[in-house]
């Protein structure tokens, strides 16, 4: 079956969640997390059961523009918040460094916006040391 645009790229597993999707739903996961919601308590004030808000923040299921309405709503944010840092490497010339890549992952995941709001709150400039080399030393073990 031909894409019904054409020239637009084909994904070679039509299984797989679009990146869009993806990206969209990490951002929604990030900012309740930020918040400090529960799926429940999203799902709760959207309508919807905390499974699909799951499946939204996984990018499994793709969030209807009036969902993502609500959803930016609830969670007090522009609509647009959602897309920022999607497709800015292809639409503005930009490159990301692999080390902005790397902390702009961290911080979609929940550990590591719980990693970021506590690490500053450590007082001891030692202690924060000793945090990061235990974070470099555990790294390296996965590498090996």
């Amino acid at each position: 079956m031909n894409s019904p645009v054409k020239n637009a790229p084909v994904s070679v597993d039509d299984k797989a969640p679009n990146p869009v999707d993806i990206h969209v739903g990490a951002r929604v996961r990030m900012r309740r997390k930020f918040l400090g919601l529960s799926q429940e308590a999203l799902a709760d004030q959207i309508g919807l059961t905390f499974q699909q808000v799951q499946k939204y923040e996984r990018g499994t299921n793709r969030i209807s523009s009036s969902k993502l309405y609500e959803i930016s709503h609830v969670l007090k944010t522009p609509v647009a918040y959602y897309f920022e840092g999607f497709g800015a490497n292809e639409t503005e010339g930009f490159s990301e460094s692999h080390s902005e890549q790397a902390v702009h992952a961290f911080l979609m995941s929940g550990e590591g916006i719980e990693l970021a709001e506590a690490f500053p709150r450590i007082r001891s400039a030692k202690q924060r040391r000793k945090v990061l080399e235990l974070v470099r030393s555990l790294a390296e073990l996965d590498e090996d």
